[in-house]
């Protein structure tokens, strides 16, 4: 974990930024910054002693916002699910640009971007490299969210050479603990007896818990280099959503239902390959049953014990 470091973090009242401001915020002089639409988001933020400022990363307005940041940490996206390219490309492509030429002076930038930026594979055990192709994955939710992550990344690396800026960018999994994620909403469905929706059987991912993204955020940022470096931010055990599901009927005592949606031109499966991460950060701390009922018993405990 950093120490004695100004860090920006954008988006600091998301799910992975919130827990990280948090543990940030005990050693450095942590800054927020959103457009802040719930005010009730932006307080919760500044209990933790975050200072913020409201600003539109698209439109290049940081008002009063400082620019001697040691350190950046780029969590905020957009995801919509319209087919609205053009914000999308302003606010991930574009936003990403008008930040780092912001705070071009700081000794480290972290890009959170996406597993969504490579091209589907056929092959569910596919294991996804850093040099694998990238290509458009469809997601539904957000129909933009690949493309304008690939561009966002491309944006990034021109920064770092540009501004001679270190830059890492870091491709996330699928993160999940307390606060949220694919593996805690899954386990939130099956405590709810709701079916939860896979695309593939077996629908295979690399999750990553909060305390090893937390653990790991000051490698990752010792890691940034000009040209930017580019690593896949995952766990290091595969799991499969139905492994997930069902370890959490476990935990709980209710059924694991999950029903399998296939939806071509998807991924899959979500395997990243972790060497490079792991030469990094070194091995994750959290094994993925503990995490799963670490955060059933934060989310949920009237179910299950800690």
């Amino acid at each position: 974990m950093l120490s004695g470091a100004k860090v920006l973090v954008t988006g600091p009242a998301g799910q992975i930024a919130f827990p990280l401001v948090q543990a940030l915020a005990a050693g450095n002089e942590v800054w927020g910054v959103a457009r802040f639409g719930d005010p009730d988001a932006r307080r919760r933020v500044e209990v933790l002693g975050v200072t913020t400022r409201s600003c539109d990363f698209a439109a290049g307005d940081f008002g009063d916002l400082p620019d001697d940041f040691t350190h950046v940490v780029h969590l905020a996206a957009f995801q919509g699910p319209t087919l609205d390219y053009d914000h999308a490309l302003a606010v991930n492509a574009e936003g990403t640009g008008m930040l780092l030429h912001h705070c071009r002076n700081a000794k480290a930038a972290l890009v959170m971007s996406t597993q969504s930026v490579y091209k589907p594979n056929a092959d569910a055990g596919h294991v996804y490299l850093e040099t694998d192709p990238l290509g458009d994955t469809n997601p539904v939710h957000s129909p933009t969210y690949a493309i304008a992550k690939i561009a966002q990344e491309a944006v990034a690396r021109y920064c770092a050479r540009a501004y001679d800026l270190p830059v890492v960018l870091a491709r996330m999994n699928a993160s999940y603990g307390p606060n949220g994620g694919l593996v805690s909403y899954h386990a939130d469905a099956v405590i709810a007896g709701q079916p939860v929706s896979a695309r593939w059987d077996p629908q295979p991912y690399r999750p990553i818990h909060q305390d090893d993204i937390n653990a790991q955020l000051g490698a990752l940022l010792e890691a940034a280099s000009v040209p930017a470096t580019i690593v896949n931010w995952a766990g290091d055990e595969v799991v499969t959503v139905q492994e997930w599901c069902a370890h959490a009927g476990e935990l709980t005592g209710r059924p694991a239902s999950v029903v399998v949606n296939e939806m071509p031109g998807t991924q899959r499966g979500s395997i990243a390959d972790v060497t490079r991460r792991v030469a990094i950060t070194g091995p994750c701390s959290v094994p993925w049953r503990d995490g799963v009922r670490q955060a059933i018993a934060a989310r949920h405990p009237e179910v299950v014990a800690g």
